[in-house]
């Protein structure tokens, strides 16, 4: 996945995200990237993290009955791009499926750092930051 500018990687990574595509997601991502999120153990790091972030999610909804997630950002907050670097803060919304039923996660916070490779802008961290759950 070959991204002009940082808000195609995000929409790409969100995109690969919703469909369950793990190597799109992790095409999107820097191998020295960073994931921190709520969900224990917290925080991936390395050429693996949204392999091992996306396994992670999947034996944990699991156990809890979720399913079908889907992120959906809205404009972003903040969209500071230099020459080779960006951050961005984008209001974002979590649906999914918990034992069947639909839940709603509004009111979260997705926040990206990404860095200019060559040609492409890639994902070096993401910080998922909760919002309020709605069933």
């Amino acid at each position: 996945m070959t991204a002009a500018d940082p808000l195609a990687a995000v929409h790409g990574y969100v995109e690969a995200f919703n469909a369950g595509d793990v190597a799109a997601m992790a095409a999107a991502f820097d191998d020295e990237g960073t994931i921190l999120d709520g969900m224990a153990p917290h925080l991936w790091t390395g050429p693996s993290a949204v392999e091992n972030w996306y396994r992670d999610v999947m034996a944990k909804s699991a156990k809890l009955g979720a399913s079908d997630y889907a992120v959906t950002v809205g404009e972003p907050l903040h969209n500071d791009v230099s020459d080779d670097t960006a951050y961005l803060v984008f209001p974002a919304t979590l649906g999914s499926r918990l034992n069947g039923s639909p839940m709603m996660q509004t009111g979260a916070l997705f926040t990206l750092a990404l860095r200019r490779r060559a040609d492409s802008w890639l994902i070096s961290a993401w910080a998922w930051s909760k919002g309020t759950v709605q069933q």
